[in-house]
């Protein structure tokens, strides 16, 4: 609920001193339902979407282990341990999507929550390969 709040933020006047609701100093109380209302809408378009446009498995920090390795190192419930050029071997996560507990990191999606054509769809292709490999 406090995301959908701060995203209806966005769409919000200031208050009466000009601070953006949302922002320190303003603020903003909404029922979900009127926060979700608030959100701005827009068509969709899926026009030039091609998979590859989203780079992703990158090592941002150089730190040996890729975003997908740092997603599992960080979210595990038993950390995994670690080898060489983050080989990462046994470990233990719970997904909260279907309340199990997954001991092979294979059976994890790790790479993005929304599914990127439907990010395309909602702006990510006015974004530059920069800003999506982000």
């Amino acid at each position: 609920m406090r995301l959908l709040t701060a995203l209806a933020a966005l769409a919000l006047p200031a208050d009466a001193e000009g601070v953006p609701l949302g922002e320190a100093g303003g603020t903003l109380a909404l029922p979900l339902q009127e926060a979700v209302e608030a959100l701005p809408a827009a068509d969709e378009s899926r026009a030039g979407y091609i998979r590859t446009s989203f780079k992703h498995w990158t090592d941002a920090d150089k730190d040996q282990c890729n975003t997908r390795q740092e997603v599992l190192l960080a979210e595990a419930f038993l950390a995994p341990g670690q080898g060489a050029r983050c080989a990462l071997s046994g470990g233990e996560w719970y997904s909260p999507y279907d309340d199990i507990y997954v001991d092979a990191a294979g059976g994890l999606d790790v790479d993005h929550m929304v599914p990127l054509a439907e990010a395309w769809d909602s702006g990510a292709g006015e974004w530059s390969a920069r800003e999506r490999e982000a």
